[in-house]
């Protein structure tokens, strides 16, 4: 009898605290600790870098389930992109490249994720000029833990390497500008 009795004690307090292992934790990106940048080939003279000011973004993060607990969704206001050069901005922001006024919001979410809480591979689909593309790239944690403000928050940082064709941008920057690297700088705080 005692032995039936502790099962079942034991299945109870299982059955109550799995849940709770299985939850990973809500988190919002924060925009003014994480950045969008973006990185070509300038006509095989030099680089030519910018980012995007404004998005936001939701994950989910659980550094004790691995790959079953980590998803995002970011939105990028594509409108925000910034290049240092105002003229360069207006010609990024036209129907050359990133059409704007068609096509204001480019989107990333993520649809499963090989690794554990540190390293691994984040795959997703990537919505850029009206066109959706399943892309993976490798990402990597930064740091975790209480910020001084009673919050937590975590920090990752990924590289896509995105080819502009794929997406339907076609203007001719000459063969070294083909590809454009994308780095996600990803802040989040803890959802309370």
């Amino acid at each position: 009898m005692k032995t039936i009795l502790k099962t079942i004690a034991l299945s109870a307090t299982l059955s109550l605290a799995l849940p709770a292992l299985a939850q990973a934790a809500s988190y919002t990106i924060d925009p003014s600790h994480s950045f969008i940048k973006f990185e070509t080939n300038h006509l095989g003279f030099s680089k030519l870098s910018g980012r995007f000011n404004k998005f936001d973004g939701k994950m989910t993060y659980d550094p004790a389930a691995g790959a079953a607990g980590q998803s995002i969704k970011i939105n990028i206001d594509t409108t925000s992109i910034d290049t240092n050069w105002a003229d360069r901005d207006k010609h990024l922001r036209s129907g050359d490249f990133f059409n704007v006024d068609k096509f204001k919001t480019a989107t990333f979410e993520s649809t499963g994720y090989e690794g554990d809480a540190n390293s691994g591979t984040l795959k997703g689909k990537l919505t850029f000029l009206g066109v959706s593309k399943d892309i993976a790239f490798p990402i990597n944690k930064i740091g975790e833990g209480k910020d001084p403000w009673g919050g937590y928050r975590v920090g990752f940082e990924g590289t896509y390497t995105m080819t502009r064709k794929d997406f339907g941008m076609d203007y001719n920057l000459g063969p070294k500008a083909e590809t454009v690297d994308v780095t996600l700088q990803i802040e989040a705080i803890k959802d309370k």
